[in-house]
C-alpha cells in the first residue's frame, strides 16, 4: 500500500472518531443535560486525541516495513544486482509478499517493463507456476514446473522455484528456455513414427504375398511370377529408404566440419546427370546442362554433392513433364543481392535446376526440406520416393555453408537454386 494512501485512511479513521465524539456532546447538550457543554469539549479533546494516535500509528507501521524497492536496495549489494541483470536467462526475485522486487534485463523482455512492485500474479498468469511459488514461500522446499507462453510465439520453459531461509525470506524465480529441446524431442518422435509408418507398408505387404504364395497361389506359375515382381519392388522400396536414413543420419554427424576440398562444380553435376541419363531416357526427358563458362572451383565433399545433385535432378525428372526438359544453368554469383551469411555475393557460386512439370502449391514450398513430407504422396511412392531427398539436399547444404533457394510456379515447374562457396584463401583449414 502506498504511503500517501496509507495516510488518507488513517485521517478519515480519526476524523471518524472526532465526529462521533462531537456528535455525542453535541446531543447531551442539545437536550440540556447537566454538564452538556463541559462533556461536549471532553469528548472533542478525546476524539482528537484519538484521531492524532490512529494516523501516528499508521506512520510508524508504514515507516517499519518498507516497500519492495527498498528491500532490493538493502538486501543486494549494486555488483551483485548487476551480475544478475546480466544473466541471460530470465530472474525474478520477490519479497515476503511475493510482490516484485527485481527483475533482470531477460525477464522484463519476457514480462514487460513494469513488473517491479507489482504482485508476482500479475506478471506472470501460469496457474502451476504461481502454485509453486506459494508453496516454496510456505515451505520453504525449491520446486520446479514446465509451461509453455504461447504468444507472440509458442515457447517452452522450466521454473526453479526458491528461497532463503532467513527473515526477510527471499524467493527466486529463475525460467530456462528448453523451446529447442522439446522441439528436438518432438522431431525425434516425428521421426521414428513416419519412419516406422514407411517401413510398415512394404513389411506388411511381403507378408501378405508370402502367405500367399505359400497358400493357393503356391502351383500357380502366372500368379507367382506377378507377386515376385511386387515383392522385389516392396524390397526395393524398403533398401532405399534404410541407404536413405543412413546417408541422412550420416551427413548429420558431420554437418559442423565444413569440408575443405576443391571441386569441379561443373564437373560433379555432369556425373550426376549421367548416373540418371537412364531413369531420364525412360520418361523421354531431356537433361541440358549449361557449358562449363570458366567456373571457379567450390569448396565441398564431391560424394555428398553428387548425391546432393542427383537428388534434385532425380525429383526434376519425376516431377517434371513427361518428355520435357531438365535445364541445369550456373553462374558465378546469384541474382539475388540479399544473401545472408558468411559469404558475400562474389564469394558463391549458383547452380540452378529447372524442370518444366506443374509446379508446387506456394503454401507447400517451406515444407519440402522436412522429413518424409510429401507434396503428392501417392505419386511419390509410385515413383520410388522415400521423401527424404530434399531433406538430404537441405543438410548436405548446410554442412557446405551454402543456401537453397526453391521457386516454382503453377503449370510453369520449379527451380532449385543451390549456392556454394568459392574455394579460396579464406577457405577453413583441417584442425
Amino acid at each position: 500500500m502506498a504511503p500517501l494512501l496509507r495516510k488518507r485512511l488513517a485521517l478519515r479513521e480519526g476524523l471518524w472518531w472526532l465526529a462521533a465524539g462531537l456528535a455525542a456532546g453535541g446531543a447531551m447538550f442539545l437536550f440540556r443535560t447537566p454538564y452538556a457543554a463541559q462533556f461536549l469539549v471532553a469528548a472533542g479533546i478525546l476524539s482528537a486525541g484519538a484521531a492524532f494516535a490512529l494516523v501516528r500509528r499508521n506512520e510508524q507501521e508504514s515507516a517499519a516495513a518498507p516497500n519492495s524497492a527498498e528491500i532490493g536496495t538493502s538486501a543486494l549489494p549494486a555488483r551483485a544486482r548487476e551480475m544478475l541483470e546480466r544473466l541471460p536467462d530470465p530472474l525474478m526475485l520477490l519479497d515476503e509478499s511475493n510482490r516484485v522486487f527485481l527483475a533482470n534485463h531477460a525477464m522484463r523482455v519476457l514480462v514487460g517493463t513494469d513488473a517491479n512492485n507489482k504482485h508476482v500474479s500479475a506478471v506472470l498468469r501460469t496457474p502451476a507456476l504461481l502454485e509453486a511459488i506459494e508453496r516454496t514461500a510456505a515451505t520453504g522446499q525449491p520446486e520446479s514446473v514446465e509451461f509453455s507462453l504461447r504468444v507472440p510465439v509458442e515457447q517452452n520453459y522450466q521454473a526453479h522455484v526458491t528461497c532463503t531461509e532467513d527473515s526477510p525470506r527471499l524467493t527466486a524465480v529463475l525460467l530456462h528456455n528448453v523451446t529447442a529441446m522439446v522441439r528436438a524431442q518432438e522431431a525425434r518422435s516425428d521421426f521414428i513414427a513416419n519412419a516406422s509408418h514407411e517401413l510398415r507398408t512394404p513389411l506388411a505387404a511381403l507378408s501378405g504375398f508370402i502367405d500367399t504364395l505359400r497358400g493357393h497361389a503356391r502351383d500357380d506359375e502366372e500368379v507367382r511370377d506377378r507377386f515376385l515382381d511386387i515383392m522385389s519392388g516392396e524390397a526395393n522400396r524398403m533398401r532405399r529408404l534404410i541407404d536413405d536414413l543412413l546417408s541422412l543420419t550420416r551427413i548429420e554427424q558431420n554437418e559442423h566440419v565444413p569440408p575443405i576440398d576443391e571441386v569441379d562444380i561443373h564437373a560433379v553435376v555432369s556425373e550426376a546427370a549421367a548416373a540418371l541419363q537412364g531413369l531420364a531416357s525412360l520418361d523421354k526427358v531431356t537433361l541440358s546442362i549449361e557449358p562449363d563458362g570458366n567456373l571457379p572451383p567450390v569448396l565441398g565433399d564431391r560424394d555428398e554433392l553428387v548425391q546432393l545433385f542427383q537428388n534434385l535432378l532425380h525429383n526434376a525428372i519425376k516431377y517434371g513433364r513427361p518428355e520435357g526438359d531438365v535445364q541445369v544453368r550456373f553462374s558465378p554469383h546469384p541474382e539475388e543481392s540479399a544473401v545472408p551469411g558468411r559469404h558475400g555475393v562474389e564469394s558463391l557460386v549458383a547452380v540452378t535446376v529447372k524442370d518444366d512439370g506443374e509446379g508446387i502449391p506456394r503454401e507447400a514450398i517451406p515444407r519440402l526440406t522436412e522429413r518424409f513430407y510429401r507434396v503428392d504422396v501417392r505419386r511419390s511412392r509410385e515413383r520410388g520416393g522415400t521423401g527424404l531427398g530434399l531433406a538430404i539436399v537441405k543438410h548436405i547444404v548446410n554442412r557446405h555453408h551454402g543456401r537453397l533457394l526453391i521457386d516454382s510456379q503453377p503449370r510453369e515447374g520449379s527451380t532449385f537454386t543451390v549456392l556454394l562457396p568459392v574455394a579460396g584463401e579464406s577457405r577453413p583449414s583441417r584442425k
